[in-house]
């Protein structure tokens, strides 16, 4: 493929990190990675470091002082990015829920139309293993309650596996972006809704972690709640 890379936001990965990293590696696919880690205790970034040795010109890791948020992690990588001039920035989680195989689907919609593909849980039914009933309901209905209030159409709004042109992150205005937690996701689709940039979904199965621990917290999910609200409130008063 033509210059792609993927950024994968650490904290804490140390269980996933290789596995993950070999994965992606193992497809033969012609993708970068950008591994951007939150000063993880569990030393995250040292494993990261110990696999440039093998993949020098192709892994690449940003350390930053703190735990400063998954949003301000991925727009750090995605300016990153664009200033090497990578025609196509992914987003994936380090956890294997998102399955590395599943990144030649998304990048192949981008190459017959698409801005920006997402990973999508939902596009034909609920595709997920390994998470309680409740989990699924809270993250399923999440993206009717967005869809209801922003006027988008996306089965999964707050997915986080997703392939976007350098285009579509220039059109989307990194700078502009305001969330940290899991409404960064939604704000990112809505952003592009809004330019009128064509989004496809791409129907995949997510597997819930097996190791290390979900980043989850009610505050993460309060942030997506009344920033939806915020983001339509915004658009209206044309503040976007």
């Amino acid at each position: 493929m033509n210059n792609g890379i993927i950024v994968i936001p650490t904290y804490n990965e140390i269980d996933n990190i290789e596995a993950i990293i070999e994965a992606v590696f193992a497809l033969n696919y012609n993708l970068h990675i950008l591994v951007v880690d939150d000063n993880s205790p569990d030393g995250t970034a040292d494993k990261v470091k110990e696999l440039q040795n093998k993949y020098a010109t192709s892994l690449f890791l940003e350390q930053r002082i703190g735990k400063l948020g998954l949003g301000t992690a991925y727009v750090y990588g995605f300016s990153w990015a664009l200033a090497r001039n990578y025609d196509f920035v992914f987003e994936m989680d380090a956890d294997f829920s998102h399955n590395p195989n599943d990144l030649i689907k998304l990048h192949k919609a981008c190459l017959h139309g698409a801005d920006l593909s997402i990973g999508s849980r939902y596009v034909t039914g609920v595709n997920v293993v390994n998470w309680p009933l409740s989990r699924v309901l809270l993250s399923y209905f999440a993206s009717v309650y967005v869809n209801i209030i922003t006027g988008m159409q996306i089965k999964d709004t707050t997915a986080g596996f997703v392939c976007y042109k350098k285009q579509t992150l220039q059109t989307i205005d990194l700078d502009k972006i305001r969330f940290v937690g899991y409404a960064f996701q939604i704000e990112m689709k809505y952003r592009a809704f809004c330019k009128g940039l064509k989004i496809v979904e791409v129907p995949i199965i997510f597997t819930d972690r097996t190791k290390g621990e979900s980043k989850m917290s009610n505050s993460i999910i309060k942030e997506a709640v009344l920033g939806v609200i915020s983001l339509r409130l915004r658009k209206f008063l044309n503040r976007l």
